[in-house]
């Protein structure tokens, strides 16, 4: 049986089989082998499966709880930034782009935090497993979004790819779709990695997303 330590577009954590790109973590959110909290800190980070000789921790007391993404784009719309210890080249450039974005000095750790924390998650929303926090999004252009931000659409997250939007679910990457071209749509992606995309991030994205099988 799969456990609950997959991560949904929405930030989600549910149990399926679906494998990982990434891990990554919140903190300690996990009892035995069971999430009990969304987050214990406003540190949303992503880091590599692997690096150095370090194996993370699975259900570890009291050691952070160890998620799992499908790729580095469901990632950047959960709430998650690249890791400053095993990505620090992804990290860096995510920095500057959010930094050339924003005409300021790059944000270090805490701030990018901060500014993402309150872009995710409806202030003072209930925080217990049982009742999770409310997800934001923000309305935007559908003109204007770059390939690797999801949105919300009738059937459920998606991905901006190019022209074309792809159906998330947790099997994977569907089909491409044409694209709107006009009005807003709801991002589910935080402004502030949105930002970072603009100015020259580049998540990784899953290759069935990015396959040529548009439908009208």
């Amino acid at each position: 049986m799969p456990e609950r330590n997959r991560v949904t577009p929405a930030g989600d954590i549910v149990a399926v089989d679906l494998r990982g790109a990434w891990t990554g973590n919140r903190g300690v959110i996990h009892e035995g082998h069971e999430i009990v909290r969304q987050h214990a800190s406003p540190a949303w980070i992503t880091c590599a499966l692997e690096f150095r000789d370090w194996v993370a921790p699975r259900w570890e007391p009291r050691r952070w709880t160890a998620l799992f993404f499908h790729d580095e784009a469901v990632a950047l719309a959960a709430g998650h930034r690249p890791c400053a210890l095993c990505r620090r080249g992804d990290y860096a450039a995510y920095q500057r782009a959010v930094g050339v974005a924003t005409g300021r000095e790059p944000l270090r750790a805490p701030e990018l935090d901060r500014h993402l924390h309150a872009e995710r998650l409806v202030p003072h929303s209930p925080g217990p497993a049982s009742r999770p926090p409310l997800r934001r999004t923000h309305p935007m252009p559908w003109a204007g979004l770059p390939s690797g931000v999801f949105v919300v659409t009738p059937t459920g997250p998606a991905l901006v790819v190019g022209d074309a939007v792809v159906a998330w679910t947790t099997q994977g990457y569907g089909r491409q779709r044409t694209r709107p071209t006009r009005g807003d749509v709801e991002v589910l992606t935080p402004p502030t990695s949105v930002l970072a995309i603009v100015h020259g991030y580049r998540p990784q994205i899953d290759d069935a997303a990015t396959r040529e099988t548009s439908t009208p």
